[in-house]
């Protein structure tokens, strides 16, 4: 198994973690829809592998009214 990025442990992980937020700042202060932000941010987690994202972007896309059929096709 590859070791993944440690923003607690790593200067590179915690300099990429500041970029991170910042996109995430960006997407909310747009016009776009949230459940499509969640999207984007849903496939940015699964780009990056990291499991707790996903569950958390899944049920913040489904509480945004993002349908099921979208949710699983995002990876597609």
């Amino acid at each position: 198994m590859n070791a993944r990025l440690n923003v607690f442990t790593s200067p590179v992980a915690a300099k990429a973690w500041k970029h991170i937020i910042a996109a995430g700042q960006a997407l909310g202060d747009s016009t776009l829809p949230a459940a499509t932000r969640e999207l984007v941010m849903l496939r940015a987690s699964q780009i990056n592998g990291c499991a707790g994202c996903i569950d958390m972007h899944t049920k913040d896309a489904t509480a945004a009214g993002e349908s099921a059929v979208r949710l699983h096709l995002v990876a597609a």
